[in-house]
């Protein structure tokens, strides 16, 4: 018998500087737990926040956020780039 996924939604974020973030990946049950991997390959920081990641998934993919969640996203942004800095360079 497959085992229940554990996370059975995720959404990633793309901001390259420039206007609002964009909704850069979403999805359920096996492609959540694909979108997940693929952070953890890259080693790009995981956020769980089930509240947040149902909002983002009703986005269309490549669609900026909504004004509403600017500042929740920014203060993740902010929190990622303080990792990344303390992070080993990818090989």
């Amino acid at each position: 018998m497959d085992k229940p996924p554990l996370h059975n939604k995720a959404a990633a974020l793309y901001y390259d500087g420039q206007g609002a973030p964009r909704l850069s990946a979403k999805g359920t049950d096996a492609t959540a737990e694909q979108i997940i991997a693929i952070a953890e390959e890259h080693w790009r920081p995981i956020f769980e926040n089930d509240l947040l990641v149902n909002l983002l998934c009703q986005l269309e993919l490549e669609q900026e956020i909504p004004e509403n969640l600017f500042k929740t996203v920014a203060h993740i942004i902010a929190f990622a780039h303080e990792l990344e800095v303390c992070l080993p360079p990818e090989p």
